[in-house]
């Protein structure tokens, strides 16, 4: 089995019914989990009621991203599954906030901890973690096997790097907050989705799903602005859909 399954798609907090940044990649036996936002957890045991996956790669330290980070800890703290180590791909700031919520016990118990940005091999996958601009380090994610290439940029403002993590890609994950107010800023920390589909197009990426979506944002509205720029398919974030992923 070769598939993408979405546990979330909201940026800042959840909406009802929905979670924040996370999803679940299953390529032959392997299952790897990228991001693990407020309201992921609960999605991702549907989907692995053991919590057994292979390796977590969280983007950066924000809790819309990696909140529930600490559950998956907790549940291979003192579950059935304990003294399974997981490798764990992060930037810095990630281990520095989950054991804040844990001073009393060694992340090491748990996780393998391995430093983003960088490259490594993960499972069947070439890792690439590639530094963007957001408010506190982020790690845009290319992961690479069999023909087949995926990038997600975690939170990110626009920046040259963009095109090179999504370089041909099947599926190019990109954030879309659309913000009020954003695009007036010096510093750019986020992106439209308009600005989504044309870095999309610029690294000349097959798909695009759209993620991030700032809370009350129609998503069908950011659908239309991504589309202005890009003209293969653009996807949506949406909580359980799966994506079957062939290699090409």
């Amino acid at each position: 089995m070769r598939q993408l399954t979405v546990l979330g798609g909201c940026g800042a907090y959840p909406e009802p019914g929905r979670a924040c940044s996370g999803f679940l990649l299953e390529w032959d036996g392997f299952r790897l989990v990228l991001d693990l936002g407020y309201a992921t957890l609960p999605r991702l045991l549907t989907h692995c009621p053991d919590a057994a996956v292979d390796a977590v790669v969280i983007t950066h330290e924000h809790p819309d991203h990696c909140i529930d980070l600490h559950g998956l800890f907790r549940i291979h703290l003192y579950g059935p599954a304990r003294g399974r180590r997981i490798p764990l791909y992060c930037t810095p700031g990630v281990p520095s906030r989950l054991a804040a919520l844990e001073p009393d016990v060694d992340l090491d118990a748990v996780f393998d901890i391995h430093q983003l940005p960088g490259s490594y091999q993960v499972g069947p996958f070439t890792l690439t973690g590639v530094l963007l601009p957001h408010y506190v380090p982020d790690a845009g994610i290319r992961l690479e096997t069999d023909g087949f290439a995926l990038a997600y940029t975690g939170d990110t403002g626009p920046h040259q790097r963009l095109a090179q993590l999504g370089r041909d890609v099947d599926l190019f994950i990109v954030e879309a907050t659309d913000r009020a107010g954003e695009t007036r800023q010096s510093q750019r920390n986020l992106l439209t989705s308009s600005e989504a589909g044309r870095w999309a197009a610029r690294a000349g990426a097959r798909r695009l799903m759209l993620t991030h979506f700032w809370p009350g944002n129609d998503r069908r509205t950011a659908v239309e602005s991504a589309r202005a720029g890009f003209d293969a398919e653009v996807l949506t974030a949406e909580e359980d859909l799966v994506i079957p992923l062939d290699a090409t």
